[in-house]
């Protein structure tokens, strides 16, 4: 199939429809802005459930090269997703303030995307009702998660992960495991090995993840201080409460049970003091 002679940058990219999105309730100024990010952000969303699939086929095939490549776009994402609330933080309060009730119940915790993205990377236990009401939500929430695909990448590359660990119920929210963990310290003690860099960059999502969860809660707190969110929800401090909780556990535990590594010594036989060997004669 030949690309179309009449093909437009405007008509390829939909721009007559796209830039026709952005409806403001409002004649505040900021409330344009305030629109345009958050669209940009479900299209983010959007990209990275993308990305999160093809990661997890990758991984599950036992492709290092390819994880590792997905894995680091999709951790190059958030970043850019965390660098857009440099933008939003421009706006003050009383901006804010100046369309914020015409809001009325929207809110972003309402993000299927995001939701599902939670879902993705492991979260199970959403409400019935927002199950309910999310089919995709509730088939992502069935399917491995990418620690799921993980394990499974390293059961590829030849390490002992447990059979437990590999066949368990995947609807079933994951709990640090003690021999998953025995089996990620061995593939660290290869630091420069492929599979440790995968584990690291499943890190950096993970981390990335956390802080834009940490930006938003301090965006909110710029934003409105300690009044309830947005439709009800509990503004900054339902947020506080999402901190520090990472996606992957056992990849941060590992790092409490890393030891020093002991220093290599010579398997020749050769002397080790720098004096060249004396021969016999």
């Amino acid at each position: 199939m030949t690309d179309s002679p009449t093909m437009t940058y405007g008509g390829y990219l939909r721009l007559d429809r796209l830039l026709s999105c952005q409806e403001p309730k409002t004649e505040a100024h900021d409330e344009l802005l305030f629109v345009i990010i958050h669209q940009v952000y479900e299209l983010w969303f959007k990209q990275i459930l993308h990305e999160a699939a093809l990661l997890q086929r990758r991984l599950e095939a036992g492709g290092s090269a390819g994880a590792l490549h997905t894995a680091r776009r999709i951790a190059k994402i958030l970043k850019t997703v965390v660098g857009q609330l440099d933008v939003l933080e421009t706006m003050t309060p009383r901006q804010f303030a100046a369309f914020r009730d015409e809001l009325g119940t929207s809110s972003g915790f309402q993000s299927d995307q995001f939701r599902e993205i939670e879902a993705v990377l492991g979260r199970r236990g959403f409400p019935a009702s927002v199950l309910r009401g999310d089919e995709r939500l509730r088939a992502a929430v069935s399917r491995p998660s990418i620690f799921d695909s993980l394990l499974r990448y390293l059961a590829v590359q030849g390490h002992p992960v447990p059979r437990e660990a590999l066949e368990r119920d995947t609807a079933r929210q994951w709990e640090p495991d003690p021999g998953v963990q025995k089996v990620l310290l061995a593939v660290y003690a290869d630091e420069n090995g492929p599979a440790a860099e995968v584990c690291e960059a499943l890190v950096d999502v993970d981390e990335g993840v956390q802080e834009w969860r940490y930006r938003h809660l301090k965006m909110v707190e710029r934003t409105i201080g300690a009044k309830l969110g947005t439709g009800g929800s509990a503004g900054a401090d339902y947020l506080r409460s999402t901190l520090f909780a990472p996606a992957f556990p056992d990849l941060w535990e590992v790092r409490s049970q890393t030891e020093q590594p002991t220093t290599e010594q010579p398997t020749t036989g050769q002397p080790t003091t720098g004096q060249e060997p004396v021969h016999g004669g």
